[in-house]
């Protein structure tokens, strides 16, 4: 069917590497999720990596705390290839050992972590082995100096406490590095990122922090990261929801899907219901999600439950169903193809939507050729 592009112009930013997948420039933005496993439990850390990689994570953060943390680390590495970012705090020495150990970046404040000599360490290491770094400033973590500047954190606090840091690697003569200014409250972070942009070149890690539970969060999230994303602002993100992390993925993706960012995946277009259905639409649609969490090819699939709105929306869908009495009509590419049964819905659409899925897949496989005129 008709790609709809977004008319978005993004916000050109410097493009870094975090292990193979680019971060800014024109790279597709990418989503992130964090483990929320205790690292030294490395058959579960790996488990939850993997999981996470299955729903499309493109880059999947760990926390480091502790040395045996790191050694940890270097086990989990070895059995994923996802790009994994180490989140580390005050302690150089665990920066230094995941980057021995095959860290894609690392995700530490260079002012929280010590002296120059100890800076420059890490600094030198990234450097060398080609790592970049995260500088993540959080609205609940401030120093304390610009609590007593500001009162309170505000936009401008972030971005002067970010800026801090980015001053020691710049003086430090290292640019391979993306920033966050992430807050809970919505307008204080997007103000923070906006003000943020217009300052730095680097990437922009976007994210409201702390957002709540599974419903709550992905609302805010929704929200703040929308608000910048339409604005151009962003290049990498995490949704954080007191959840499953795999729900983070799923939500990141719908997000980038809703502004025509990025498709990944199914995009059900679905009635909310009314007593016009002829067929249970939203226990269709919650079963359909699950079955085929797997696809991953960009597809439109509208299910309406009658014939009111079902025909307009299937016209514009790879596949659609409209609900009539006892058979609903199902149409392919803006065409009527057939009815199916309303007693069998579920088994026979998961079967078309897997063959349609299938069928785009082969299609993008095959080379088009094109014969040259001969003279």
């Amino acid at each position: 069917m008709t790609q709809h592009v977004s008319p978005i112009k993004r916000r050109i930013s410097k493009q870094i590497m975090v292990g193979n997948v680019p971060v800014g420039g024109n790279a597709p933005i990418s989503v992130q999720s964090m483990t929320n496993t205790l690292t030294t439990d490395v058959a579960a850390t790996v488990a939850q990596i993997q999981a996470l990689q299955r729903v499309g994570a493109d880059i999947v953060r760990v926390s480091v705390p502790t040395m045996d943390a790191a050694e940890a680390f270097k086990l989990i590495r070895q059995q994923i290839s996802i790009p994994l970012v180490a989140d580390i705090h005050f302690d150089y020495r665990i920066a230094l050992k995941v980057a021995e150990y095959g860290v894609d970046c690392l995700r530490i404040n260079p002012g929280n972590i010590g002296k120059e000599d100890r800076i420059r360490a890490v600094v030198d290491c990234a450097r060398d082995m080609n790592i970049p770094i995260r500088i993540g400033v959080n609205g609940g973590s401030l120093e304390k100096e610009l609590m007593d500047k500001y009162g309170e954190p505000t936009a401008e606090a972030l971005v002067e406490s970010a800026m801090r840091h980015v001053d020691i690697l710049d003086r430090l003569n290292f640019d391979q590095f993306k920033v966050s200014v992430k807050a809970s409250d919505v307008f204080l972070a997007v103000d923070a990122y906006r003000l943020l942009a217009k300052q730095i070149e680097q990437p922009l890690h976007l994210g409201i922090t702390e957002a709540g539970g599974f419903r709550a969060g992905a609302v805010k999230s929704a929200i703040g990261l929308g608000m910048l994303l339409a604005d151009g602002i962003g290049d990498t993100l995490r949704v954080s929801l007191a959840a499953d992390p795999v729900e983070e993925i799923k939500v990141g993706f719908d997000i980038l899907k809703s502004l025509r960012i990025r498709a990944r995946g199914i995009n059900f277009i679905a009635c909310p219901t009314c007593s016009r259905q002829e067929f249970d639409v939203i226990g269709t649609v919650n079963a359909l999600e699950q079955r085929l969490e797997d696809i991953i090819t960009p597809l439109d699939v509208s299910i309406i439950g009658c014939v009111v709105n079902g025909p307009g929306e299937a016209l514009v869908s790879d596949l659609g169903l409209a609900g009539a009495n006892r058979m609903s009509a199902l149409y392919e590419n803006g065409e009527r193809v057939g009815r199916l049964d309303n007693n069998e819905l579920l088994d026979q659409l998961e079967a078309r939507i897997r063959a349609k899925a299938s069928q785009l897949d082969q299609e993008k496989r095959i080379p088009i050729t094109i014969k040259q005129h001969e003279e």
